[in-house]
């Protein structure tokens, strides 16, 4: 069922790390403030700040993402969401689904962290990837189209044209969107399926249709896995 696929780009942040929990992990013992309202106000700062700062890695956006926060929902000062990252806790299902496509596939991650972080997020999942595409690489942040080319372009130098690549992700905002409209195929984990609202992520202005629609990674490689 793989259509021609031959490359498999990987949101990480999100789609592959638990970076809701790994948020969660690091602000309860801080404040008696719901997870859900820490989730939407963190996904709200994140918006506003992606306008302000394009070009910086979100890794860099969490300081003032989080001052943002703090003033929202009087919450205290510095709280070390940066420092956190390296803590921050796979899928149960990302690193044995990783592996395994990796068997038929090219992994690579086109991510809006920085070189420090992907580093450490790439050690949480076992070094899957062939090749890994950040803010650091580029200088904007998804969604602009300039990572999807810059990725594409890096690709190309192996061989790989778009028809060969699949874009994989749990953001509309980010990845879906963006990713459908300059002609990726595109599958999207749903991670918070059957859960009110879009948590961390910022919302997106409207719902993009993909060409495969799962809910975790142990689904994409019951679809691509095989052999």
């Amino acid at each position: 069922m793989s259509g021609g696929i031959r490359v498999l780009t990987f949101d990480v942040v999100g789609t592959l790390i638990d970076s809701e929990a790994g948020i969660l992990d690091c602000l309860r013992p801080l404040t008696d403030v719901e997870d859900a309202v820490l989730l939407d106000t963190f996904a709200r700062a994140e918006g506003i700040q992606q306008q302000l700062t394009p070009e910086l890695p979100f890794t860099q956006m969490l300081e003032p993402i989080y001052a943002r926060m703090a003033a929202e929902l009087g919450l205290p000062e510095g709280a070390p969401l940066r420092e956190s990252i390296p803590n921050w806790p796979a899928f149960p299902d990302a690193v044995e689904g990783l592996c395994v496509l990796g068997r038929r596939f090219r992994l690579v991650a086109l991510t809006n962290v920085d070189n420090w972080a992907m580093a450490h997020m790439a050690a949480t999942l076992g070094e899957p990837f062939d090749d890994a595409i950040t803010v650091e690489d580029v200088g904007v942040n998804k969604p602009d189209q300039q990572m999807f080319a810059y990725c594409l372009g890096r690709q190309s130098t192996h061989g790989y044209t778009k028809d060969d690549c699949l874009h994989v992700a749990q953001s509309q905002y980010h990845d879906i969107g963006v990713a459908r409209l300059l002609g990726y195929r595109t599958c999207w984990v749903e991670r918070r399926y059957g859960t009110s609202g879009t948590g961390a992520t910022p919302a997106a202005a409207e719902i993009t249709t993909p060409d495969y629609h799962v809910t975790s990674l142990a689904e994409v490689v019951e679809i691509f896995g095989g052999a």
